[in-house]
């Protein structure tokens, strides 16, 4: 699993819970995020790179955890992985897809996965209209540990406002476009409005590895939320940055310990 720094470690959590008995092997790029504030050319170098690490680590099937990554990079991913790879932005779509009755959503995500509009891309192709909105405050207030802050919360009354209003009004699901917002999805499903369903993509990419693998969701069911290892099972961890930090935020990001972790050094 890649991600840009520690968002995807919500989408490895729903994997544990889906598919417990695999060996996980998670590469946070967090020398050189945030990603989405970089070009796709350059977001593509970067995670081609920690792809190849992670071939070369023994992986055998790829998932893009990152949304701006699979937003801007996808093509160029699949290109240079010898493995399988999947994203996070179609599971979510299909999920969304399934769930809307007024055929409307919204999609909440950083300014770089908004602005490439895979979302909106994605959702049209299933017949679904998507109104897009970026809330670039949420990654830093979800990193700082504020998931049931006060402040975070007035951010999130404003942003939803703001995405939910005009001919946005009838969309009667909201999709969580970034990994980091599994986290305050409890704040998120009080400030939303009542009739709004919430799809978050890191469920839906968990949903989708476990089938394309032939895992039995209904084993998941009884686990949600759980996180346990089954017998055997491991998980090993890559940074490019400090090591240290990543095991003290990962942690609350997994809501299992994070102990193996590898620091990275990949060259420019």
């Amino acid at each position: 699993m890649f991600d840009s720094g520690v968002g995807g470690l919500t989408v490895l959590g729903a994997l544990v819970d889906h598919i417990p008995s695999a060996n996980y092997l998670y590469f946070g790029d967090t020398a050189r995020l945030p990603y989405g504030s970089k070009s796709a050319a350059t977001v593509a170098h970067y995670v081609v790179d920690a792809v190849r690490y992670l071939q070369q680590q023994g992986a055998e099937l790829l998932v893009i955890a990152c949304n701006t990554a699979t937003a801007l990079a996808l093509p160029e991913i699949k290109a240079a992985a010898d493995v399988e790879v999947i994203g996070v932005v179609e599971p979510g779509a299909a999920a969304a897809a399934a769930a809307t009755r007024t055929k409307k959503v919204v999609v909440i995500g950083t300014e770089a996965t908004v602005s490439s509009h895979a979302y909106r891309h994605a959702l049209s192709a299933h017949g679904v209209v998507a109104y897009e909105k970026a809330c670039p405050l949420f990654v830093p207030l979800v990193e700082e540990g504020w998931v049931e802050h006060a402040v975070t919360e007035q951010v999130a009354r404003v942003y939803l406002a703001e995405a939910f209003a005009d001919s946005a009004r009838e969309a009667d699901v909201l999709v969580l476009g970034c990994t980091h917002y599994p986290l305050i999805r409890p704040l998120l499903r009080r400030v939303a409005p009542e009739h709004v369903a919430i799809v978050d993509s890191a469920e839906s990419t968990a949903h989708e590895v476990a089938r394309m693998l032939g895992q039995s969701d209904s084993a998941a069911q009884g686990r949600r939320g759980e996180g346990r290892l089954g017998a055997g099972a491991t998980l090993k961890f890559f940074a490019t940055d400090s090591a240290d930090k990543f095991r003290k935020m990962g942690t609350r990001f997994l809501g299992l310990p994070v102990e193996d972790v590898l620091h990275v050094d990949l060259k420019e």
